[in-house]
C-alpha cells in the first residue's frame, strides 16, 4: 500500500528526495541477502558480520545521521520505510539497524564536543544503548558525573564501540530525579550474555554493567533539553529531525520493524496458499472462505497501520520544519499511535498463525518466526498499547503524564 511519510508541503529540496529515494532503494536492495541469513542470525544470536558490513556500505546506517558529519539527514519516517523493507526480510536485522541509527539521531542532541570526539574518530562508529532510567545511579562529581548500574536490552551491542545509558540524579526531598543520558567509551562497560530468548533472537540485545564511571560533562544531555530542541547539539543541528521531542516519538523507529512483521507475513502466507493443498482432501485451500476472510483482516491490518503511521511521520516533519512547539497532547498521541499500530500488526500475525494450522509451527516455516518476533517486539515499553494508550488517557482527562521522558 502507498502512503506517504512526508508532508504534500514539504520543503525538502529535490536534491534531498533523490538521496532519500536512493536511501530506499538501497535497503530494498539488501532484502534477498538478508532473507538467506535469518538462519544464521537465530542461531548465533547476533546480526551477522555480512548484513553490519551492507549496512555501512550502503549508507543505511547513516540515514539520520547529522549532513556535517557525513550522514544523509533524513526525516523522521525513514525509519519506518526502511524498517518495514529490512523487518519484511529479517526481523532482528531490521531491529539493530533502527536501534543503532536511532543513536547517531541522538548524538545530534549531546554537546558539539562528544559529537566531535565520536565521529571525528571514525565516522562509521556505532554506538549501542540502554534507557531504562531507574536501573543508572548518577552523582555530580568535578568535571562530570559518576555513574554506575546495570542495564537489559542493549540491542546490537556485540557490535558496537561506545555506549549510550540512561541515569537518574537524586535531588531534594520531595522532588523527582533529574534524567540524563550518558556515553561511556568500551574500557567503561561490560557486556553481560543474557540474550536466551524467544523472539528476536538475533538482536543479540544483552545486558549491560557500568561498576563506576566517571563520565565528563561533554559526555552528557538532560532528558529535559532533548523535548523542545534546547539541547547543546540542537545549536549546530539545525534539520527538522532533530527539532522534534526525542522520547515522545521514539516509538516510530522500531514501530517499522513490527510492520515489516505483519507486511512479510501477509505478503508470505498469501503466496504460498495460491497453491497449497489440504493434506486430506486435496482441495485448494485458497478456496476456504474462513482463510480468504483471515487474509482479508490481516492485509487490512497492515494497511491501517501503514496508514497511521505515515500520516503521523508526515505531520513530525511537517511540525519539525515549521519549527515545533512542544505539546504535551500531541506527544501523548505520537506515544499512543505506534503502540495502537503495533495492536494492528500483533493481530495480523496472529490471525495468520492460526490459519497456517500445523504447518504453522515447524522451525522451517516463516509464519512462526513472524509471530515469535512480533510478540517479542511488543515487549519493548514504547509498544505496550496498555502503557501508551494510559499516558494518553491521563492527558486526555486532564491529569498529568506519568512518563517523565516525553
Amino acid at each position: 500500500m502507498t502512503a506517504s511519510f512526508l508532508p504534500a508541503n514539504t520543503t525538502a529540496t529535490p536534491a534531498w528526495l533523490a538521496r532519500r529515494a536512493a536511501m530506499i532503494e538501497r535497503a530494498q536492495a539488501l532484502v534477498p541477502a538478508l532473507r538467506s541469513r535469518v538462519a544464521e542470525a537465530e542461531a548465533t544470536r547476533t546480526i551477522p558480520a555480512a548484513t553490519i558490513r551492507e549496512f555501512h556500505e550502503t549508507g543505511l546506517f547513516r540515514a539520520l545521521q547529522p549532513a556535517r558529519w557525513g550522514g544523509a539527514e533524513l526525516d523522521f519516517g525513514i525509519y519506518v520505510e526502511i524498517g518495514a523493507i529490512l523487518g519484511a526480510a529479517c526481523a532482528s536485522s531490521s531491529w539493530v539497524w533502527a536501534n543503532l541509527v536511532s543513536h547517531h539521531w541522538m548524538l545530534a542532541w549531546w554537546p558539539e564536543a562528544a559529537q566531535r570526539e565520536q565521529w571525528e574518530a571514525d565516522p562509521d562508529v556505532l554506538i549501542g544503548s540502554a534507557f531504562v532510567f531507574p536501573c543508572g545511579r548518577a552523582s555530580k562529581v568535578d568535571g562530570g558525573y559518576r555513574l554506575q548500574g546495570r542495564w537489559p536490552f542493549s540491542s546490537g551491542i556485540n557490535h558496537c564501540s561506545w555506549l549510550m545509558v540512561g541515569g537518574q540524579i537524586a535531588q531534594g526531598a520531595g522532588e523527582p530525579p533529574e534524567l540524563r543520558m550518558f556515553l561511556v567509551p568500551p574500557d567503561g562497560y561490560r557486556v553481560i550474555d543474557t540474550w536466551q530468548v524467544s523472539g528476536l533472537r538475533g538482536t543479540g540485545s544483552h545486558d549491560v554493567a557500568i561498576a563506576e564511571a566517571i563520565v565528563p560533562e561533554h559526555r552528557t544531555v538532560a532528558v529535559a533539553g532533548t523535548r523542545d530542541a534546547t539541547s547543546p547539539g540542537c545549536a549546530v543541528n539545525t534539520a527538522p529531525v532533530f527539532r522534534v521531542p526525542m522520547f515522545a516519538i521514539f516509538p516510530y523507529a522500531i514501530a517499522g520493524t513490527v510492520l515489516g512483521i505483519a507486511e512479510g507475513a501477509v505478503a508470505q502466507y498469501t503466496e504460498a496458499l495460491k497453491t497449497k493443498t489440504a493434506t486430506y482432501t486435496g482441495a485448494r485451500i485458497a478456496e476456504l472462505a474462513p482463510l480468504q476472510l483471515k487474509v482479508a483482516e490481516a492485509a487490512a491490518c497492515c494497511d491501517a497501520a501503514r496508514t497511521l503511521l505515515a500520516k503521523d511521520c508526515a505531520e513530525i516533519t511537517e511540525y519539525a520544519e515549521r519549527g515545533y512547539e512542544s505539546d504535551m497532547t500531541r506527544r501523548a498521541i505520537y506515544r499512543r499511535n505506534p503502540a495502537f499500530a503495533t495492536s494492528l500488526c500483533v493481530r495480523a500475525v496472529d490471525l495468520l498463525f492460526t490459519a497456517a494450522g500445523g504447518g504453522g509451527i515447524y522451525d522451517s516455516s516463516p509464519i512462526q518466526r513472524a509471530w515469535r518476533d512480533i510478540h517479542a517486539a511488543t515487549a519493548h515499553i514504547s509498544l505496550v498499547w496498555d502503557a501508551a494508550a494510559t499516558i494518553y488517557g491521563r492527558v486526555a482527562l486532564g491529569l498529568p503524564a506519568d512518563n517523565p521522558t516525553i
